[in-house]
């Protein structure tokens, strides 16, 4: 779509009149400074399958692929089984071309260059003090937090998420990222209180997930962006150059957030976890790093149905994880984990149906349970479908 089109401020992100959601979305990079995510010479190829049209129950009533995208507004729908396109579905202005605000999507993929800096060496182990990659927080609530525990959204330090509240640490943050001051959100992550011991009591926060960006900036050698090119983004072929959000000019990526790419592209990214991390005939990603990642043991401490309010999802390394066995969403047990972001941007990777699933929304709200209900609903069919 035209560069042309009205757009929203980045001060109201949270609270766009929903004409005005979809072309913000997809022009993020007239909001803020941003670091190109380039692409390589080949394009992994994603042959078309056998398509598929299903249909899926919601409360009473039935309802088939068009009715779920425009009762959930839904951007853009992309389904790979066996990596092959068995659906894919464009509204909303958006198509294949379109590149798309991520949202906290962009976790996934920052705790996935851990993985890679850690299978690199320049992360010697998860039980690092996080202090010593990231100095300037010495003597904050972060002093004596391991790499493992932020990753796992754990540290034991206060944070509300709460992305309609004004005064909420979200919101604060949000004000921080306003001043374009490369230290200024780092700055606000040092003044926050410690609330329980580290390691526990699980915590949803975006600025842990800032602070997993300061550790890898403190650990490679190369822009955050950079790093995510060299090592997944051009070796295993996605289509179109992406871009990722700076907390200020020339500074450093904003890893809880504001990866822009293309829904392909997100797809091609789900593809890569569920190959077990290679890229261009190489191993990016440690043996065993997506089985921790991904770990959805119901005797861990973040199993599936442990966290309140989180039900029935449990929580990995910035991944979300599903119940397996009795527990399972019906039609999805095996595995199934997820990458999610506020307003619906979602990338479901169910390793057992060898099924990748992205979608791009502008729901009406930040966490929009109907909707979220309605995907699951969707995505049993789907599984049900293909596998038959």
């Amino acid at each position: 779509m035209a560069d042309t089109e009205a757009i929203g401020r980045l001060e109201d992100l949270m609270t766009l009149a929903p004409e005005l959601q979809a072309p913000t979305y997809r022009h993020m990079d007239r909001l803020y400074a941003t670091r190109t995510i380039k692409r390589g010479a080949q394009v992994h190829p994603l042959p078309a399958g056998r398509a598929v049209d299903v249909r899926y129950r919601a409360g009473d009533a039935e309802f088939g692929i068009d009715a779920f995208m425009a009762r959930n507004l839904t951007a853009g729908l992309l389904v790979l089984k066996n990596g092959r396109v068995v659906l894919e579905r464009y509204a909303m202005g958006n198509d294949a071309a379109t590149r798309w605000m991520s949202f906290s999507v962009a976790k996934s993929i920052a705790s996935t260059l851990v993985g890679a800096a850690l299978h690199d060496g320049l992360i010697a182990s998860l039980d690092d003090a996080v202090v010593a990659y990231v100095p300037a927080l010495r003597s904050s609530a972060y002093d004596g937090v391991t790499l493992r525990q932020v990753l796992q959204m754990s540290s034991g330090v206060a944070w509300n998420e709460d992305y309609l509240d004004p005064a909420s640490d979200r919101r604060r943050m949000l004000r921080a990222q306003l001043d374009q001051d490369a230290g200024a959100v780092l700055a606000f992550m040092a003044t926050l209180p410690r609330v329980a011991p580290a390691g526990t009591r699980f915590n949803y926060s975006t600025g842990e997930t800032y602070l997993v960006g300061r550790i890898l900036a403190g650990a490679l050698r190369e822009p955050i962006g950079d790093y995510l090119s060299r090592k997944i983004w051009a070796p295993f072929g996605m289509e179109a150059d992406a871009y990722w959000q700076l907390d200020a000019p020339g500074g450093q990526e904003f890893a809880g957030s504001g990866v822009n790419a293309t829904l392909r592209d997100f797809g091609r990214f789900g593809l890569f976890i569920l190959g077990g991390g290679m890229a261009g005939g190489q191993r990016v990603l440690p043996e065993g790093w997506l089985r921790d990642a991904t770990r959805a043991d119901p005797a861990q401490r973040l199993a599936p149905g442990t966290l309140e309010g989180y039900e029935p999802m449990g929580y990995g390394y910035q991944w979300w994880t599903f119940p397996r066995g009795a527990q399972a969403l019906p039609e999805l047990d095996g595995g199934l984990f997820a990458a999610l972001g506020i307003f619906g941007q979602q990338l479901y990777i169910h390793p057992k149906e060898q099924l990748v699933v992205a979608i791009h929304s502008a729901w009406p709200q930040p966490v929009h349970g109907p909707s979220l209900v309605e995907t699951h609903a969707l995505l049993g069919a789907l599984a049900g479908a293909l596998r038959a």
